[in-house]
């Protein structure tokens, strides 16, 4: 058994510097080159143990490590590690979340959170942007406890605030924290190291925090026997001059140039040659080399590469590989069956939910579960016209509803859409993708309810104002202020005593006409069949007449204390000709 580097996966929200700490680690400035400055792919970085040596040197001096170096994942813009997956669990050993110090936690912050824990997977958090603290001396690739040191007091007391800020919010997630200098007991604290990824500051003490978390509790996890190789794909693309390409970290065994691998797809494993083997040199990054990639003829786990194959057709991003041998493609074959068999709750009415891999879209589920949004189908891939086609034809219209994590949608599915009743919402973000479709459910119910409402007779007494009887027969128009509930055309209105007055006709404010009037509003309405002097006059009560047909319908409705004490003044006056009126 030997010990292999351990997988650290670096994740937090967009813009708090994830790719600029790995790029500070590794002399690179890959972010320059992403559209946005975002990431948009996932990436994989190995960092040799020399190399933490030489950048650790102040803190360590001659202490010596047995994990041979880190190998580092980045993963596009604040798209959670759930893609990562092997064994069944998180690929990362440990991982790092990035936390800009002066903006604190944010929603893709939680997001990461909520996915370490599901995962249980240990993880420090770097403190990034210290240079920008008030008073902040910087001394560029300085370790953190060198540079603190030399700060002054107005510094150190506002970089503690700031730090205190994040330890309290951590505290409101169940999670202890401290400064990583200030823990004695890292399995029940989360170490926070404050740094700055553009200067290199604190970076030194994230390295060594790394290692010695890694060589001190995860020695037995990072055992690795030599034996058929085992990997999960990152990504699948089309390389210029090489074709379709997967990049896949290689977690465990050996892989050799003409191994007959299996990989997870959609339906069954996909079984095919390793035609060559490229590795990125040591700092360099697997998805945009400086130098050329090494061709390999061997490689041991843990390392990240880029594997061509005699065929890639339908191979799933955060699907497993695994390496045939001898007689073992039975039980590989039902292994990979296994692990890309995807345990979701479905239910006779729901939404579609879509993803860019197994991960996601197990992610996404779980976050649907949670707020109570029942799944009729899911799958990995864009959405196509067949999606809305399919989701068009669903009973219930909010469930007419695709939501897409991570995905794209098609050009014949933008067609699809515009003659459909359907709808789409795409993020990639899973809470913003909830939060988007949890809104729109309850805009379109509240609409839903209004236009319900405009059908029912609800409640309503006005007054009639004084020096304001604008006409007095055909119709008669005066000025009124609702009392309480509200009015609308076409009503009946009767006296306190049930006389019949009239039948509303128009209601107006200034040269605006109304559908309706509510409690407070003091308008003009005319009355078709009354004449004023008759069976109106000034300062007269009047009521909507409801008929009593309509009584029980009103209790679907939440009615409003005004409403409701005029409704009971109706059944008064109604109940004095009738005493089991509306009942």
């Amino acid at each position: 058994m030997t010990t292999r580097q351990p997988i650290v996966s670096v994740l937090g929200h967009v813009d708090h510097g994830k790719t600029s700490l790995l790029d500070y680690i590794r002399g690179t400035a890959v972010i320059t080159h992403e559209a946005g400055r975002i990431t948009q792919h996932i990436g994989a970085t190995e960092v040799p143990l020399d190399h933490v040596y030489k950048v650790c040197a102040k803190l360590i001096g001659s202490k010596k490590f047995g994990v041979p170096g880190l190998l580092f994942i980045d993963t596009p813009g604040h798209h959670s590690f759930t893609t990562l997956r092997a064994r069944g669990g998180s690929l990362a050993d440990i991982a790092i979340l990035v936390i800009d110090i002066n903006e604190g936690m944010k929603p893709q912050t939680l997001e990461s959170i909520n996915i370490l824990r599901r995962f249980k997977t240990p993880f420090i958090i770097a403190l990034n942007k210290i240079d920008l603290v008030d008073g902040w001396v910087t001394h560029p690739s300085s370790p953190f406890i060198l540079s603190e040191r030399a700060q002054s007091e107005e510094a150190k007391a506002a970089l503690d605030e700031k730090l205190y800020k994040v330890m309290g919010r951590l505290a409101e997630e169940g999670l202890s924290s401290d400064r990583y200098d200030h823990i004695e007991n890292f399995t029940k604290n989360i170490a926070l190291v404050p740094i700055s990824a553009k200067n290199g500051e604190g970076v030194p003490d994230l390295l060594l925090v790394l290692v010695g978390l890694a060589q001190r509790f995860l020695e037995d996890s990072l055992a690795t026997a030599e034996g058929p190789a085992k990997g999960t794909v990152l990504e699948v693309k089309e390389e210029r001059g090489l074709g379709q390409t997967i990049d896949v970290i290689l977690y465990d065994g050996e892989l050799r140039q003409g191994d007959t691998i299996a990989m997870g797809t959609k339906g069954k494993p996909l079984i095919t040659k390793v035609k060559a083997i490229l590795k990125p040199k040591p700092l360099d990054e697997i998805r945009d080399p400086r130098d050329k990639f090494d061709r390999m003829k061997e490689i041991t786990a843990a390392a990240g590469v880029k594997l061509l194959c005699q065929n890639l057709d339908g191979v799933v991003a955060g699907g497993p590989l695994r390496a045939i041998k001898g007689n073992n493609q039975e039980a590989v074959l039902a292994e990979i069956a296994e692990e890309t068999k995807i345990s979701i709750e479905v239910a006779d009415n729901g939404i579609m939910i879509k993803a860019d891999a197994l991960g996601s879209l197990e992610a996404l589920a779980f976050e649907c579960k949670r707020a109570e949004i029942p799944i009729r189908k899911y799958e990995t891939g864009d959405i196509s016209r067949r999606d809305i086609t399919e989701v068009n034809a669903y009973n219930d219209p909010l469930h007419k509803v695709v939501l897409g994590f991570n995905v794209s949608m098609l050009p014949d599915a933008k067609d699809a859409l515009l003659i459909s009743d359907s709808k789409v919402f795409t993020n990639d973000v899973v809470y913003g993708l909830i939060d988007e479709y949890q809104k729109w459910v309850g805009e379109e119910k509240r609409r839903a309810e209004a236009q319900k409402r405009s059908l029912v007779a609800f409640p309503g007494k006005i007054k009639v104002l004084p020096n304001c009887i604008f006409r007095a027969s055909k119709p008669a128009i005066v000025g009124v202020r609702v009392l309480a509930g509200r009015i609308r055309n076409n009503q009946k209105l009767i006296s306190p005593e049930g006389k019949e007055i009239g039948r509303i006709r128009s209601l107006r404010t200034g040269e605006d006409v109304l559908k309706e009037a509510i409690s407070g509003q003091e308008i003009a309405i005319a009355i078709e069949g009354a004449t004023v002097g008759r069976q109106l006059d000034v300062d007269d009560i009047l009521y909507i007449d409801i008929l009593e047909s309509e009584i029980k319908n009103l209790a679907e409705y939440d009615l409003n204390a005004d409403e409701k004490e005029v409704l009971n003044e109706l059944l008064e006056i109604k109940r004095k000709s009738d005493n089991f009126w509306g009942m």
